[in-house]
């Protein structure tokens, strides 16, 4: 489990403010920093800067720390801030409506309100903090890189069904057929929480991509549930000359177990219908009950594309570890909900007396957490450790089900 070197620092790119829709009213910088402090977290997505109102917030709250990172300013070691966005592109390319959501890292505030100003003039920045464009991605990209070649564009969460780059039900199958002059100007792809590396590594055309992973969150709770690990030079343009480069300044990831993403499998939630792919073709991709199209999840669509066996590793491949958020053992070890209040207090007390929450999970040793924290959970994480686990996979927006003690049925 000890792949990465406990001195690298993790980042966290990809999270929405409050001014996103469906998003905690606590996405703050104040308790995003508190949240991304307990999880290990160095490094944190701003989100949602073409906000106007979320980046006059940033201005008034956030200064410079390391080169294109920022800080709050009432404390200048708290967690280190960068740049970044999500739109969603809707619109139409060969025959059929795309819905592709992008990430846009930025470098600071002044080429953040460059971008700003310039898709003001192009959609409607104020009604979203994930703001909905009728123009495409390679437009988009376009627009990006003439007001700065320092940012980054970057595919977000590239298997979901709904909205992204190979999504089953508005993508494209290849890169070049999405950003086609463009394409030269995406260096990375992020995975998405219903699919990790491995399953990745099974399309060649991708082995020239650096894949990312990131939480998405729309909550602080959910800071850090996947996230990346650097060793490089903790700036802007180091973080980026490593993900474009593929540089050994880019270390790895730390996953969700794919199973558990909400998009896993293939079904239909409604009818409480899941399906792997094959299980999906002897009912050529029909839903068994109503009758109507099944939600193609993304083991199903990684399997349309791939032109290796699962378990091939490329040789420029990154490590990747697997984990299961903390407050999720801790619900099955006392056997209540993970929002519950017990889970909840344990968290707390874990976090105060024993580490942060990566530490806990990936770091400490296993004879310092056996003394320190209660017996049930260590031994929850020792068998996430050795991933001797159980989950029932997520499937048509309902997240998988994980168990330490049995199969689920």
């Amino acid at each position: 489990m000890l792949l990465f070197d406990k001195n690298s620092f993790l980042a966290d790119f990809h999270i929405h403010s409050r001014y996103s829709r469906a998003t905690s009213p606590q996405m703050h910088p104040a308790s995003i920093d508190s949240y991304a402090r307990q999880k290990g977290i160095k490094i944190i997505g701003t989100g949602d800067f073409l906000h106007p109102r979320y980046l006059n917030e940033l201005k008034s709250v956030l200064v410079p720390a390391e080169k294109g990172l920022y800080v709050c300013k009432d404390d200048m070691d708290s967690t280190r801030f960068i740049f970044t966005t999500e739109v969603s592109n809707i619109y139409k390319q060969g025959g059929k409506t795309r819905k592709i959501h992008l990430m846009i890292f930025a470098p600071d505030f002044e080429i953040a309100e460059e971008l700003q100003n310039a898709f003001e003039k192009m959609g409607n920045i104020k009604s979203d903090g994930r703001p909905i464009f009728g123009f495409s991605a390679k437009t988009l990209v376009k627009v990006v890189m003439d007001i700065s070649k320092d940012c980054l564009i970057v595919p977000a969460h590239i298997w979901t069904p709904w909205f992204s780059l190979f999504g089953s039900k508005s993508g494209f199958d290849s890169i070049e057929e999405c950003f086609e002059e463009e394409t030269p100007n995406i260096f990375c792809l992020e995975t998405g929480l219903s699919s990790d590396p491995k399953m990745n590594w099974q399309l060649s055309k991708l082995d020239g991509y650096t894949l990312i992973s990131n939480s998405d969150s729309h909550s602080p709770q959910k800071i850090g549930r996947e996230c990346n690990v650097f060793s490089c030079q903790m700036d802007y343009f180091s973080i980026i000359d490593a993900l474009k480069n593929k540089s050994p300044g880019f270390v790895g990831t730390i996953e969700f177990f794919p199973e558990e993403g909400k998009y896993h499998y293939d079904g239909h939630r409604n009818c409480n219908v899941c399906l792997n792919p094959d299980e999906s073709n002897a009912f050529n991709d029909i839903c068994p009950v109503c009758g109507e199209k099944l939600t193609i999840g993304v083991l199903h669509r990684v399997f349309e594309l791939s032109d290796r066996k699962n378990g091939f590793v490329p040789e420029n491949s990154r490590p990747f570890v697997s984990i299961v958020p903390l407050d999720e053992i801790i619900a099955e070890a006392l056997e209540v909900n993970s929002k519950s209040q017990k889970v909840l207090k344990e968290y707390r007390r874990l976090i105060d007396t024993v580490g942060n929450e990566m530490d806990i999970l990936l770091w400490h040793d296993l004879s310092f957490l056996q003394k320190n924290i209660p017996e049930k959970i260590f031994e929850y994480i020792k068998m996430m450790r050795d991933s001797k686990l159980y989950i029932s996979p997520g499937f048509d927006g309902e997240y998988g089900k994980v168990s330490f003690l049995k199969e689920i049925m």
